[in-house]
């Protein structure tokens, strides 16, 4: 678990625990903790993570620094090397590592080898409204009181002297909580809600320069319900008016404020703000890129070469030494660098690649433009041809991965239903990389990510980002080429395909950035063979986690789906997962599941469960049509949609009817 550190350049109260002199009962600095998955999808940097007395901001990577250089020599590295040429096709060539949060195990839960790591955050939002007598205010009017150790879960803000509602003070301190109003624009700013002007209609208060406020919420689950009065003029005004478009137009315009990086835009923000809500879904999208690493993906570049000598020599000698290889190598084999042992060609290469020029800013959102996230995939799926040498292939130790033929190779029922490689992933390594982050519109649903990116470092260039290593263990599973390319020739020129396209459209239309207009919205329509292994893929979860000793929330998916294109060979298959950053990922029950038997088994019980459904006949004939865009066929939760942690696309394109026949489903199911 990840320690969340309030710092003293963070919190405006300080960070108490560099007072040494300070007696047992002093403030302490760490304020709970998190699994690194959890701050890499759902509470990065940027994001409010709630705490159970209040919230905070985990800080942007300039911060971090600060608590890597508690530990002395460099911190430590995720090797991933195509994963990092990926990274820096997003945020530049200046990318130099993939590093991993700042923890350390420890021996015992009192133990205190990892205390001096943690990721940096800010409390966020920074105004509270007491819970006695409903005083809204700045933080800094509260006491801050986190004494505990062992108890970071106690950490909180409290209302000392509090008068209550009545008039009648309270002899404890009262607990208050965060003010859950914010104002954010779909660039990614994000500022506090001006309390005092909205209350003054834009104005100042006629009767006190820092007029007393009191924020009154006597209801709950009705949106914006509060009201926020003055008790100094007594002017009063309700939430509920900045809601929905009229609100709006009542809101300030953005301030450009970043408050993961402590800063506000230079240039200011044109852009008209929106009412958010403190945990609303849309506050805060990550985004990431992840491989599976194979062998072929852990062979060094030019690039990924380049970026390990940065590292080593630093800018300084990269500028003086320009192309003297002499002083290079030298160097390297002062340091008794692994590096020393580059040929002279690579060296060569990589040090070019430093001396070059920087890309500009145009050929930087050209290549963000072009990336195609299905290139990250194509290495592997091409690994994944391989046949085994002998009953267990190991790969080299970097990449861990194991992979084995099936104990019976494919059973004959499967092979008769177009499955023609079944493989056990006995282990494999997982590297998820952050990019940075989103507001209000997911990345994919924009179209200039340049822009709507929010940067994690304040020049906008960092030289690292973080990302995490999940170990655990797999099934693969491939169709027939020729058979999956018949089927869908068949199922695309059918009216089942139309409508599904059609709604596709409607979907996109409706719920997609005004930024992504110019877009051709069957561009990200999935082909029909994805629908096919993607709802395989979920049936099979759903059956699997009943047999492996996984909960069906702990399996994920890797879908290989694509026609054949210039470069890249037509792929149709499947990887079911368990990921953990522990060794509960590779307890060995997936893998027992790829023996011919027992697969053969799990599928046909997953493709028999298919063929029903509670809500049939409503599920089976589900099609869209005009106006719904729903972005699914014949699949509900009862039968074919998984938890948000298995499914790579938000239980989006999924049919039953394109694996088993339903009534009046046309036909169209894959397996018989």
């Amino acid at each position: 678990m990840t320690e969340i550190q309030v710092g003293e350049s963070l919190d405006p109260l300080g960070d108490l625990e560099s007072f040494e002199s300070m007696t047992a009962t002093k403030n302490r600095a760490k304020v709970g903790s998190a699994r690194p998955s959890n701050l890499l999808y759902t509470y990065g940097p940027g994001s409010t993570m709630d705490l159970p007395s209040f919230t905070v901001m985990p800080a942007g990577f300039d911060d971090w620094e600060s608590i890597w250089r508690r530990r002395p020599g460099q911190p430590p590295r995720v090797h991933a090397p195509r994963l990092l040429d990926a990274v820096r096709t997003h945020l530049g060539r200046q990318v130099a590592e993939l590093r991993p949060f700042p923890w350390a195990p420890k021996a015992t839960a009192q133990s205190k080898e990892g205390d001096d790591l943690g990721v940096s955050a800010r409390v966020f939002p920074q105004w509270m409204r007491c819970t006695g007598c409903d005083q809204l205010g700045p933080l800094t009017r509260f006491s801050y009181r986190n004494t505990n150790p062992y108890r970071p879960d106690e950490a909180r803000f409290e209302h000392e002297k509090c008068p209550g509602r009545r008039g009648k003070p309270s002899k404890r301190p009262i607990p208050a909580v965060p003010a859950r109003y914010l104002l954010a624009c779909p660039d990614g700013h994000l500022d506090e809600f001006p309390y005092d002007w909205w209350v003054h209609q834009g104005g100042n208060c006629p009767s006190a320069d820092v007029p007393p406020l009191k924020m009154e919420d006597r209801t709950v689950g009705k949106g914006a319900s509060a009201t926020i009065t003055c008790t100094s003029c007594g002017s009063r005004r309700a939430m509920n008016e900045a809601q929905g478009e009229a609100g709006a137009a009542k809101l300030p315009r953005c301030r450009g404020r970043h408050p993961h990086l402590g800063l506000f835009e230079q240039a200011g923000c044109v852009n008209r703000t929106k009412l958010m809500l403190l945990g609303a879904s849309n506050l805060w999208f990550p985004a990431t890129l992840s491989i599976v690493v194979m062998p072929e993906s852990n062979v060094e570049t030019a690039a990924s070469i380049a970026a390990d000598l940065l590292v080593l020599v630093g800018p300084k000698r990269v500028e003086k030494w320009q192309g003297d290889l002499g002083r290079w190598h030298e160097f390297l084999e002062d340091e008794e660098s692994e590096l020393a042992t580059l040929s002279k060609e690579k060296l060569a290469a990589a040090v070019a690649e430093l001396l070059a020029p920087p890309p500009s800013q145009e050929q930087i959102e050209e290549q963000r433009k072009n990336f195609d996230p299905v290139s990250l995939l194509v290495p592997e799926w091409n690994y994944l041809q391989r046949e085994p040498l002998g009953p267990h292939h190991k790969a080299d130790g970097t990449s861990g991965l194991i992979l084995s033929p099936p104990n019976g190779g494919v059973h004959q029922k499967l092979a008769a239903n177009h499955v023609t490689r079944v493989l056990a992933v006995d282990k494999l390594r997982k590297v998820n990389a952050v990019l940075g982050f989103t507001r209000i519109d997911e990345m994919e649903r924009a179209n200039d990510v340049g822009k709507r990116l929010v940067r994690l470092a304040r020049d906008g260039r960092p030289t690292w980002t973080v990302a995490t290593e999940d170990r655990g263990e797999g099934v693969y599973l491939q169709l027939d080429e020729e058979a999956v390319a018949a089927w869908e020739t068949k199922v695309e020129a059918s009216d089942l395909w139309e409508a599904h396209r059609a709604a596709h459209e409607r979907n996109f239309n409706a719920r997609f950035s005004e930024t992504a207009k110019d877009v051709d919205p069957d561009a990200r329509f999935r082909p029909a063979r994805y629908w096919l292994l993607h709802t395989l893929s979920h049936v099979l979860i759903r059956e699997m986690a009943m047999y492996s000793g996984y909960s069906a929330a702990s399996l994920s998916e890797r879908i290989y789906a694509w026609r054949a294109e210039e470069g890249r060979p037509a792929a149709a298959g499947l990887l079911i997962v368990t990921t953990a950053s522990d060794s509960d990922g590779t307890l060995g029950g997936l893998v027992q599941l790829s023996e011919s038997g027992n697969l053969e088994r799990v599928m046909s019980r997953a493709l028999r469960r298919a063929s029903r459904c509670s809500s049939d006949p409503v599920c089976a004939h589900r099609t869209p049509k005009e106006p719904e865009d729903f972005l699914h066929g014949a699949a509900c939760h009862t039968c074919a949609m998984a938890s948000e942690t298995s499914c790579e696309r938000a239980n989006r394109f999924l049919d039953r009817r394109f694996l088993v026949d339903l009534p009046g489903g046309q036909g169209f199911g894959f397996f018989h």
